[in-house]
């Protein structure tokens, strides 16, 4: 259902119909104010974070959003999140409409289903040539998935037990060991340290 004010409709299913004719601000005012509601109704629409939050992209890690920005790139006008990465203190510009890049740290849930995916020792390994693994590995942290950054994890130090690993494959293991800490000290709001501690148990039990 819909009316017209001043051939503007308002939908009231939309923001618009929050507004109503004859509540004492008269008409042209009216539309102003269901104006702002619809404005600041896009902007919610196209932010999943506000400034300040903590956030994790793909392959790089726990970082936080500093700054939301409208720029203009070879002449089209987009609004980007200005996420600063906690590890390394790189800024990255992420686009807003890609609501897919950043996802939320992960709940007390996942934390468990973390450790779970750790302590997994029956699993089959990929016993594929080093380079083909660390290429499988790869494309496995930069889906940006916890559990997949942990089954990378958990994989290359059993393997470690059995085989040498790459110089590749080691650079990894500790990149997926960083990215896991990381996250896992934000989620569970405790110090880098005793995550590492709680690893490390895992791994040498």
């Amino acid at each position: 259902m819909a009316q017209r004010v001043n051939s503007i409709t308002l939908r009231r299913s939309s923001p618009l119909g929050l507004c109503r004719e004859g509540e004492g601000l008269g008409r042209r005012y009216t539309i102003w104010a269901c104006w702002g509601v619809v404005m600041a109704a896009k902007i919610l629409s196209r932010t999943r974070f506000k400034v300040g939050d903590k956030a994790v992209y793909p392959g790089k890690g726990v970082g936080v959003i500093e700054r939301i920005e409208d720029r203009e790139i070879s002449g089209n006008k987009a609004t980007f999140y200005i996420f600063k990465v906690l590890d390394n203190n790189s800024t990255i510009m992420v686009p807003t409409a890609n609501q897919g890049v950043l996802r939320p740290v992960i709940s007390t849930e996942d934390v468990k289903k973390v450790y779970r995916t750790l302590k997994q020792k029956n699993v089959k390994l990929n016993t594929e040539t080093w380079n083909r693994r660390y290429r499988a590995y790869k494309d496995k942290i930069k889906e940006g998935k916890i559990l997949n950054v942990a089954e990378v994890l958990r994989d290359l130090y059993l393997l470690k037990n059995t085989k040498t690993l790459s110089f590749g494959e080691k650079k990894m293991l500790e990149e997926a060991k960083g990215l896991l800490i990381k996250e896992l000290s934000l989620a569970q709001q405790t110090p880098e340290a005793k995550v590492m501690g709680q690893l490390e148990k895992i791994f040498h039990a």
